[in-house]
């Protein structure tokens, strides 16, 4: 006897009352949820909320005795300031290489890490083989820079091998490499684990079809695999290339000598620098927020392009 089919009818019925009694169970037992929610709430509204007021000095002439109520006002004064400085065009060309580079060479890697990864029968093996991509994520971003300097120092391993007395760390056309490179050794492994796990959801019986069918390699991967983590890559895309002014200055600091400053100088680190040693608050706040609203705009201009390119499918 042939099964009986639910009506398009029915379907609708069934999830209707589904959500009808999930919300009947969230208003009975609110308490619980108010429990587990309540802390997650407060705290990203302390520390992620409550700190935008501190924007506003950034139209201010700031001073700490008088607060930012007290301090008098100045409009965009910082701004003008920061945009018609002789090193703007610099610091600015700065960040976008650094970024745009850094996506364009780093952002391929953890995919195809995730396509090799998947090609490993054996657990064990695969296993191990994570175990060591994944560790150099857990080392501090200081540790990782002062690895690099020893590595390219004069008396270093890199000089050893190639028989030469480079300082790499004072060659300001070996300051870009150098962060990038690091940075795919650092995160790359980690960064797969997202493909990895949508990998999973790719269908075997697929793959052997596509084997028994005289598939080879790359043909697999792009009939089988590459559907399967084609949304996770749209999504990672969108939200790197939306965050290309956002480097974290910690790297980049760590990595800068008096030598190199012409390219390791970027956004992240002058605002620090200003805010921080300088004392200029309103000023590197000004910088700071002009970062943040290159950020949202490159966001949503890189949204609209990717979901025209991807049949309407953005964030």
């Amino acid at each position: 006897m042939k099964a009986k089919t639910a009506s398009p009818e029915t379907a609708v019925l069934t999830a209707e009352r589904k959500l009808h009694n999930t919300w009947v169970y969230i208003k009975r037992h609110w308490q619980l949820y108010l429990l587990f929610l309540l802390p997650a709430v407060v705290l990203t509204l302390v520390f992620k909320y409550a700190p935008m007021g501190g924007v506003l000095i950034a139209f201010q002439k700031y001073n700490p005795f008088k607060g930012i109520w007290g301090s008098e006002w100045v409009g965009f004064k910082n701004f003008t300031r920061f945009m018609s400085s002789p090193d703007f065009q610099r610091y600015l060309i700065n960040t976008l290489k650094l970024s745009v580079y850094g996506l364009l060479w780093g952002f391929p890697i953890p995919i195809l890490l995730a396509f090799l990864l998947n090609r490993i029968e054996s657990k064990k093996i695969k296993q191990k083989v994570q175990l060591v991509l994944y560790m150099p994520n857990f080392i501090s971003v200081i540790v990782l820079c002062g690895i690099v300097r020893v590595l390219l120092s004069v008396t270093g391993p890199v000089n050893g091998l190639l028989h030469t007395s480079i300082n790499f760390m004072t060659l300001p056309e070996a300051f870009r490499p150098i962060y990038i490179i690091s940075g795919i050794w650092q995160g790359a492994g980690w960064a797969s684990i997202m493909y990895t796990a949508s990998l999973s959801n790719a269908s075997k019986d697929l793959k052997e079809a596509a084997m028994i069918d005289g598939a080879n390699l790359i043909q697999q991967i792009m009939t089988v695999e590459w559907p399967a983590i084609k949304d996770m890559v749209v999504i990672q895309f969108i939200l790197q290339a939306g965050n290309i002014m956002s480097i974290g200055f910690e790297k980049a600091y760590a990595l800068q000598t008096d030598l190199n400053l012409n390219t390791a100088e970027i956004i992240a680190t002058y605002v620090y620098k200003k805010g921080l040693l300088d004392g200029d608050y309103s000023f590197s706040t000004a910088v700071g927020l002009f970062n943040t609203v290159v950020n949202v705009i490159l966001l949503i201009a890189v949204n609209k392009v990717v979901a025209k390119m991807n049949d309407g499918k953005g964030l």
